[in-house]
């Protein structure tokens, strides 16, 4: 992969982590376009470095809320602080469970098959659609549909399902309040993305002989910086409840997938 190539992918990375349009779907798309020839398990590795730049994007937007959240902790009190990191932990348990059980399967996914991954943006569209029909309310993600939302982020695993999107639309499909389940969407995925990162560290699949360290870095710079901008931006964006306008996007870009994997 040529520096120019894992600048362009960090991009792509670094503004649909945050936008519900797919992530991983649009790098793959990308690597399709670019010609990337790197084995699954190679553009997995690649995939999982640009997360881990996002999720340092998510710390740095939502840096406020994390410091209250960690001094809410060291009350060492049933208060909503605590109560809000348990039900991050209960929206882990699922994609954890299948990240560990079906790794390998998951990795066959991630290797240019646009076909399947335009598939899965239309799948995300009609998510975006319902949920844009659903009315605002003040009312906080409850335990139960914290575990329901961890569902739908462990579908979100497949290139083409929103991740960001599948979350925040099933949150608001629950009832919650929408700009609640935005920060709970962009949260919740920060330590799932950490723990694959310390996964593959001591596994050995981030060793130099897995891809090229430099290119990696560059990728890794141009997500964070891309992730910044895209995180602050798409926040103000979920307050105007303008997800449809994605959704139409998606289905764009997965009809032209499907269509030009047929050629």
């Amino acid at each position: 992969m040529e520096t120019w190539e894992a600048i362009v992918l960090g991009i792509i990375q670094g503004l649909t982590e945050f936008l519900p349009v797919s992530s991983s779907g649009h790098l793959e798309l990308g690597k399709a376009i670019l010609g990337d020839n790197s084995v699954p398990e190679e553009s997995l590795l690649f995939t999982v470095v640009l997360h881990f730049a996002t999720a340092l994007s998510t710390i740095v937007v939502f840096r406020k809320d994390i410091i209250e959240i960690v001094l809410g902790l060291l009350k060492f009190k049933w208060n909503e602080e605590t109560k809000f990191v348990s039900k991050i932990v209960i929206s882990m348990l699922p994609a954890a469970l299948i990240g560990i059980l079906f790794e390998e399967q998951l990795e066959s996914f991630f290797g240019g098959s646009i076909a399947f991954v335009g598939a899965m943006l239309i799948v995300t569209a009609i998510l975006l659609w319902l949920a844009d029909r659903a009315k605002n309310t003040g009312k906080k993600v409850s335990f139960g549909n914290a575990f329901i939302i961890g569902v739908s982020q462990a579908i979100a695993m497949l290139p083409g399902i929103s991740r960001s999107g599948a979350t925040i639309s099933t949150s608001v499909l629950l009832g919650n309040d929408k700009s609640k389940a935005a920060r709970f969407s962009f949260l919740m995925v920060v330590p799932l993305i950490f723990g694959k990162i310390a996964k593959d560290i001591m596994s050995g699949d981030l060793s130099a002989e897995s891809t090229n360290l430099t290119t990696l870095g560059i990728g890794f710079a141009a997500a964070f910086v891309a992730g910044l901008f895209a995180c602050t931006w798409m926040i103000a964006l979920v307050k105007k409840s303008k997800l449809r306008w994605f959704a139409i996007y998606c289905v764009l870009v997965g009809i032209t997938a499907i269509v030009v994997s047929t050629l």
